[in-house]
């Protein structure tokens, strides 16, 4: 395995949502374990969710890129960057990773999750890339004569006292015209747009994305272990021996 900065023995918890969970709830929820893991009470988590419609508004986001706010519930959000979506068919990751057991590199840490999607998304036959200026991760649609390039997954993380949260999400079979609301993370430029793994021709189903972020979560951040699994642990006993 080549070495990563972010990669640790130290099995992460991995927890998946059934159903649709309400934004302000899922804040709450990271707050708290962001707290837990601050105090050395809970472990690190990655947490699978899909959202019902809705916009959120990043620390960078301008008034003017929110074209129809009455669409959806639209919420200020602690993540960086600017407009997002969220909705059925998008997988949202939100990472809870604690810094200081890691590499407290913040531009490492973003490039070992933007690693992580593209990892998942080679599993379909689907080539992520990145773009210079331009947040998340890509897909070339070019054909001759013409530029097209469309978004798959967005990435918009924050950091406290070195703990990770919010985190990225995934493009598997939303509405796209859902995105027509916003001007997703701010970006207008001629042949650039928003796509996902069915648009892609990839009928992959919610349960073989959440397989493939996972195997690939392993593959640039170490292993992991259901938080079920962690949560039937005895008192005093740690995750490295449940695996």
């Amino acid at each position: 395995m080549t070495e990563r900065a972010n990669w640790t023995e130290t099995p992460v918890a991995w927890r998946v949502s059934e159903g649709r969970v309400l934004y302000p709830t899922a804040v709450e929820a990271m707050e708290a374990r962001v707290a837990e893991i601050q105090a050395g009470t809970a472990p690190e988590l990655v947490w699978l969710l899909e959202h019902p419609p809705l916009y959120t508004a990043g620390t960078s986001a301008k008034p003017c890129d929110l074209r129809d706010p009455d669409r959806f519930p639209v919420y200020d959000s602690a993540r960086g960057g600017q407009y997002t979506y969220h909705g059925p068919g998008q997988r949202v990751a939100y990472v809870m990773l604690d810094l200081t057991k890691r590499t407290r590199d913040v531009r490492r840490f973003v490039a070992d999750l933007e690693d992580w999607i593209i990892g998942a998304l080679d599993r379909f036959g689907v080539k992520g890339e990145l773009r210079d200026g331009r947040i998340g991760v890509w897909v070339d649609r070019s054909g001759p004569g013409y530029r097209r390039e469309d978004k798959i997954a967005a990435l918009g993380v924050r950091l406290r006292r070195w703990v990770s949260f919010h985190g990225v999400a995934l493009n598997v079979e939303p509405d796209l015209t859902h995105f027509g609301g916003i001007t997703p993370c701010g970006i207008q430029e001629e042949g650039l747009g928003v796509t996902s793994l069915v648009d892609l021709g990839r009928p992959v189903t919610m349960d073989e994305v959440d397989a493939a972020l996972r195997a690939s979560w392993e593959e640039v951040f170490g292993p992991t272990v259901d938080e079920a699994e962690h949560e039937k642990a005895p008192p005093g006993r740690g995750l490295s021996e449940l695996v």
